[in-house]
């Protein structure tokens, strides 16, 4: 463990947000978008596997050797990490994410109306959408942690693995991690269900009967938090909607119609000042995207973002255009 914790600081020194651990390579981090060598030394077979082995269980080891990936979350020292351990030819290869313990607020974040008003909400479906490394998890931290500190409510965490910690403020918060807490997003959700949650997060929505039971969760009067990769706003209802067939999808579209509050898709820029800056489109299910998600005319939504400004919809292109008016990117 003292070797990853070594190799952590300097990520740390270096303002990293990822670290690359492979046996037969240097250690390599990802500094605002980069690769970059961490040091000249090449990692040996066997010391990437000590600190695999330092970091996983029994039942973890098993997992990867039988299925060849296995993903955890950790703390080392004032870093929380994402770890995903895989096999390559050489041996194993680490991909740590580090999570800042420190979560970062709205201002921050720059959050716009529509995500603050997310906060205030007592039920609803809200997903938060962008490709792999776009701050989809920040963003719903941040929600999370301003619910803590803003209201008393209870709230249940599904995550896979853990990564941002929270302390109790005027909430009450329960995280737990797959395959250590539960089985399964599907079986977690069915049995958050049954303990008075207000707030309920799921890390990842990755199956139909995950989406199904989110939504049922937010029809009957709870705020749900999720996840999905998808690129855009309108992506996000397209897939949703896409992995139901038949009268199955047809009682999707009345769910997702009457409990859809915002859909927030980001992709983060380089930022002038160095760093990188959250641009988001958001969807706010007004009457026009009711309509469309009804009848099934999901073509219509893009056209809703551009048509839903005064209510506080945003493309993509109108909030990179506005990032950069501001002097935030080049």
């Amino acid at each position: 463990m003292e070797e990853l914790k070594k190799f952590l600081e300097q990520a740390v020194k270096a303002k990293a947000s990822d670290l690359h651990l492979v046996a037969g390579a240097v250690a390599m981090v990802r500094v605002h978008r980069e690769i970059k060598p961490l040091g000249t030394e090449v990692l040996t077979g066997a010391s990437v596997q000590r600190v695999v082995n330092a970091l996983l269980t029994q039942n973890q080891l098993k997992e990867l050797v039988e299925v060849g990936d296995v993903d955890v979350g950790s703390r080392m020292g004032d870093v929380n990490i994402r770890v995903n351990i895989h096999q390559q030819a050489n041996g194993y290869g680490l991909a740590i994410r580090l999570v800042p313990s420190q979560i970062p607020t709205p201002e921050a974040l720059r959050f716009e109306k529509p995500l603050l008003d997310i906060v205030n909400l007592s039920a609803g479906f809200v997903v938060i959408s962008g490709p792999t490394g776009s701050g989809k998890s920040t963003t719903m931290a941040c929600l999370i942690q301003t619910i803590n500190t803003h209201h008393a409510r209870l709230i249940v965490t599904l995550e896979d693995p853990i990564e941002y910690r929270f302390k109790n403020e005027k909430s009450l918060i329960e995280q737990r991690q797959m395959g250590t807490n539960f089985p399964s997003f599907q079986q977690g959700l069915r049995h958050v269900l049954r303990q008075d949650p207000d707030v309920i997060v799921v890390g990842e929505m990755r199956d139909p009967e995950t989406i199904s039971l989110a939504l049922t969760a937010a029809e009957t009067g709870h705020l749900v938090i999720s996840t999905l990769h998808a690129p855009n706003a309108a992506e996000v209802i397209e897939r949703i909607v896409n992995v139901f067939e038949g009268s199955s999808q047809q009682q999707i579209l009345v769910q997702l119609s009457a409990t859809l509050h915002t859909v927030v898709a980001q992709h983060l820029l380089s930022a002038k000042a160095g760093g990188v800056i959250a641009a988001r489109e958001i969807l706010l299910n007004n009457l026009a995207v009711q309509h469309a998600i009804r009848s099934n005319n999901l073509s219509t939504i893009r056209s809703a973002i551009q048509t839903g400004k005064k209510q506080g919809m945003i493309s993509m292109a109108q909030s990179t255009k506005s990032l950069k008016e501001e002097g935030f990117i080049l």
